[in-house]
């Protein structure tokens, strides 16, 4: 009897010793979706007056957590069930996060007066703030959900091979990691300038290393939330381009030549420009049809 129980004890401790190596295999071929979502999220958490970043922050940490919950047991019944079907869906992710950074660039490039205007939270009403959030709120849990299903699919990938136990420890492992060390670098960079000031008033108006450092965080975060738009944007349009050239051979065996970063950037920025287009088309067709309807019912 003790010594069934000793081995059972023992059995559990090779399977987390499985894990934790495994994990640490999957952790890094995800290093670099890791590094892409932090960018990504800090820029969809930043925008907001300094009371609400935080909560904001944890709204979509929250639809980060609930769409890990969704996806991981459907990962796990695709790969046991249709494996066929992985592939199809990281593509549409692949097109909508291209989508994203083409329409960011497209934006800045020729409504970047608008965008400027339209991003000051302090200038909205309260009605207008609160839906401001809840759109920034519901972009980013999308984004997050795309970068997600590439997350869980390139870690299920590392332990495809492994028995289903090892598969779901692992995952659930790196899924974990992946939204609580994101949105908590996210939650630090978010509140720096918070910090900032605390050093600043603690040193009583007089030089010295607290005023310095102080002064250092609140003049560099701008710097930064500037800095990770602009990664974030990039990120997106990256990632969708690495999930095309890794899925699509022909894709792949046009940019071979090229160095890995470039073609996936560029196949990103194609597909995202496309799909702009795309949609605009679709959208000035509909409001070409819309308007002569709304002109009838005026007439009646």
């Amino acid at each position: 009897m003790a010594s069934g129980f000793f081995a059972l004890f023992d059995d559990i401790a090779v399977l987390m010793d499985d894990v934790a190596a495994m994990s640490k295999v999957a952790t890094r071929k995800t290093a670099g979706i890791l590094a892409d979502d932090l960018a990504v999220n800090a820029d969809k958490a930043s925008g907001f007056v300094s009371s609400r970043e935080l909560p904001v922050l944890w709204k979509i940490a929250k639809g980060s957590f609930l769409n890990k919950l969704i996806i991981l047991p459907v990962a796990f019944l695709l790969s046991a069930f249709l494996p066929a079907a992985i592939v199809p869906i990281l593509l549409i992710g692949g097109i909508y996060l291209a989508y994203e950074g083409a329409e960011k660039i497209f934006e800045f490039l020729f409504h970047r007066n608008e965008v400027k205007g339209s991003s000051k939270v302090t200038e909205m009403t309260e009605a207008e703030a609160l839906e401001h959030e809840k759109k920034k709120v519901k972009s980013a849990i999308i984004v997050d959900f795309i970068l997600s299903v590439e997350i869980i699919i390139i870690a299920l990938g590392t332990v495809v091979e492994e028995p289903i136990t090892i598969q779901i420890a692992v995952v659930t492992v790196v899924a974990i990691l992946a939204t609580v060390g994101v949105y908590g670098l996210v939650a630090l960079l978010v509140r720096m300038d918070d910090l900032g000031y605390k050093l600043i008033a603690a040193a009583n108006d007089k030089a010295g290393v607290s005023k310095g450092i102080g002064t250092a965080l609140v003049k560099t975060l701008p710097v930064i939330v500037r800095g990770l738009a602009v990664v974030g944007t990039l990120a997106m349009i990256l990632v969708a381009g690495g999930i095309f050239v890794h899925n699509i051979h022909f894709l792949h065996d046009l940019v071979h030549a090229l160095p890995t970063i470039l073609g996936e950037f560029i196949i990103g920025l194609v597909v995202g420009f496309v799909s702009l287009f795309i949609v605009k088309i679709f959208l000035k067709i509909r409001g070409t049809k819309e308007q002569p309807e709304s002109n009838s019912m005026h007439r009646a």
